[in-house]
């Protein structure tokens, strides 16, 4: 279906499995689902009290930049973060500003931080969602653990994964466009580079050399250069705030940017997305749109 709704939709209650998959998942629609993670005892503990008892001094991955973006072009390179090791109250000092820093932090390592790194917190949300997991069949291959300063933004980009992002507490701000904006979207191979820390405490890019070069997006949505990107003009995205307790349903393959409150926390959940006729029409949508640039 070509037809976008010029909002994204709610939902009141999480739906059946068989709902979810025939309303949401098939026409590859996304959708914010209230009172879907009420339930969730972290709603009411993941105070910043409680995490410093739970994980406390536990050494955990920190992605740190300069200008908030990390996994993003700058200065004509895919810039990923330093991938910082630190106590994780040393982190929430940070959030909190009871110690200043210039850069910012954010935890956002994915690769299922949560159960890998934040065990502890694990009985406090779920390991999966039953009503997605019965629905597609499998588990997530991922669950992740977000919290992170509001400097922090998360540059536009598109994911092999049906996604239910649930925000715990603050909230996340998200603009979406559909895979058929593809052609409006442009896409250029960048050298990829990592932020690293100097003597001195400024930071430097060092390319890595012996990596392959990766296809990103150049464009920020939200201040674009139409004289250099005009087809995005003709883009139509969509924006939304999905609130603590409330829970996004971003479909696979749809672009999003995403901007949050500070110290929001959220757990999103990555399942496998079936690479079926969805994904064929979006490849051809992506060899159409590179044909037409080479005339």
């Amino acid at each position: 279906e070509l037809g976008w709704p010029e909002s994204v939709p709610y939902l009141d209650r999480p739906p059946s499995s068989l709902e979810f998959y025939r309303e949401w998942v098939s026409p590859n629609k996304p959708c914010i689902i209230r009172n879907a993670i009420s339930h969730w005892p972290a709603l009411k503990r993941w105070t910043s009290a409680y995490l410093r008892e739970v994980v406390g001094a536990k050494v955990v991955s920190v992605a740190v930049t300069p200008n908030g973006y990390a996994d993003a072009v700058f200065q004509d390179r895919f810039v990923m973060p330093e991938e910082r090791q630190m106590p994780f109250m040393d982190f929430l000092d940070i959030v909190e500003k009871k110690v200043t820093s210039p850069n910012v932090f954010y935890v956002q390592k994915q690769c299922s931080n949560l159960t890998e790194e934040f065990p502890e917190l694990v009985c406090d949300v779920q390991p999966d969602i039953p009503w997605m997991s019965e629905a597609l069949g499998k588990k997530p291959d991922a669950v992740n653990f977000w919290l992170g300063e509001s400097a922090a933004v998360t540059s536009l980009h598109k994911d092999h994964y049906e996604n239910l992002y649930c925000v715990v507490s603050g909230e996340k701000n998200f603009l979406l466009h559909p895979p058929s904006d593809r052609p409006f979207i442009p896409y250029e191979l960048y050298q990829p580079a990592t932020y690293h820390v100097s003597e001195d405490g400024s930071f430097e890019i060092v390319d890595e050399t012996t990596a392959e070069k990766v296809p990103w997006i150049p464009l920020d949505p939200l201040n674009p250069d139409l004289e250099l990107y005009p087809e995005y003009a003709q883009a139509k995205p969509l924006k939304c705030t999905v609130k603590a307790g409330e829970m996004l349903y971003l479909p696979s393959l749809w672009f999003h940017h995403v901007q949050q409150s500070h110290g929001c926390i959220a757990v999103n959940y990555w399942y496998d997305m079936e690479y079926d006729i969805r994904y064929s029409y979006y490849q051809l949508l992506d060899c159409l749109t590179k044909a037409v640039k080479m005339l």
